[in-house]
């Protein structure tokens, strides 16, 4: 079965990230280098990767046929997406375990949610 572990920043764990030292700071980097390495090594890692500043990003809709876009990120929100693992595990056990080594989960959010197997859907 395939889990997101999906990585939050807010403005509570950006304030403490600022509290950190360059070293520290660093060591958070290696923290997730190893993770992924360790997944991979294990066979569980299928894909993960940090996003880039939300300021980058780009909403879109289709209203009327016509494709819309405007900057992103919506203005009201306070908790933004910042990176994923996607996983493939045997349990939602095995993959909050996973998610409880990523270094962000010891001052910020990290959600674990399965992800929907469509195979055997008929559409």
């Amino acid at each position: 079965m395939k889990y997101l572990i999906m990585v939050y920043s807010n403005p509570a764990s950006r304030a403490r990230w600022e509290t950190l030292t360059d070293e520290q700071q660093l060591e958070f980097g290696r923290g997730h280098l190893g993770l992924t390495e360790s997944l991979a090594q294990s066979g569980e890692l299928v894909v993960s990767e940090g996003l880039a500043d939300p300021a980058l990003a780009k909403r879109v809709s289709v209203r009327e046929g016509r494709t819309l876009t405007s900057d992103g990120p919506f203005a009201e929100v306070k908790e933004l997406l910042a990176g994923f693992y996607l996983v493939e595990c045997d349990s939602i056990d095995r993959a909050v375990e996973l998610a409880a080594r990523v270094p962000d989960a010891e001052f910020g959010e990290v959600e674990v949610r399965p992800v929907l197997d469509m195979s055997g859907w008929e559409l």
